[in-house]
């Protein structure tokens, strides 16, 4: 149960202990796939870190008696990440986003920290299983030693790589973050601060996407509150 000061230590903690691993951000749409793709449950049960990310996952922690400090989406805990990585000479990478994408958000944030150190930056087409693309960019990825990977490719592929490669680019940690990457480059809009306080964070951004993300919000995600439910009336 920790607040954002206290998972940027952990995260830290860890790459500084060589341990490596894997840190993800639970939403409601990764409850709902966990019930349903063991493999992506599974990479849960092994990331060294799971942090809140969403509202109605602080709601339904709360709920549960089992409370968190404060949510900690990606695009909450980026920003501060990569400050803390420049403070302390931690090499970043980024991977994902569209081509071009993860260039530009690495031109940006030289701009704003020039001591941030970024050894690489690709934008390769992942599957939900290994490929050669993939291996390839885990070669490119081990060669360039980076302390802290950023991977952004949504769940669960993003997940399922960084489950799948933890052990080959140990010590570096694995971070899913979604599209941070996008952010940083400017390419995507965050959602307005009011918006995602209010746990409104999904209209957001269903009424930008509508056509990709409408059987996600509306048909898909419902069901995590049945088993939020569940899982109350089970305790």
């Amino acid at each position: 149960m920790l607040d954002r000061q206290e998972a940027l230590d952990a995260i830290v903690r860890l790459v500084r202990e060589g341990r490596g691993g894997t840190v993800f951000t639970p939403n409601v749409d990764h409850v709902v796939q966990a019930e349903h793709d063991v493999a992506f449950r599974e990479a849960y049960g092994r990331s060294a870190l799971s942090l809140v990310d969403g509202m109605p996952v602080m709601w339904a922690a709360r709920w549960l008696g089992t409370p968190r400090p404060e949510k900690l989406s990606g695009s909450y805990m980026f920003e501060p990440l990569v400050e803390r990585a420049a403070a302390e000479n931690l090499k970043i990478a980024l991977v994902g986003g569209a081509p071009g994408v993860a260039e530009r958000a690495a031109e940006n944030l030289k701009q704003r920290l020039p001591n941030l150190e970024i050894v690489e930056t690709m934008s390769p087409r992942i599957a939900l299983t290994a490929t050669d693309e993939e291996r390839a960019c885990v070669e490119r990825l081990s060669k360039a030693k980076a302390d802290l990977v950023f991977v952004c490719f949504g769940a669960p592929k993003q997940e399922l790589f960084s489950d799948r490669n933890r052990q080959l680019l140990a010590p570096a940690v694995l971070i899913g973050f979604g599209a941070v990457v996008d952010f940083a480059a400017g390419t995507v809009p965050r959602a307005p601060a009011w918006m995602s306080r209010s746990g409104l964070e999904w209209a957001y951004r269903l009424g930008r996407e509508p056509r990709r993300l409408a059987a996600r919000y509306l048909l898909r995600d419902p069901e995590f509150f049945k088993i939020v439910a569940l899982q109350k009336l089970s305790g």
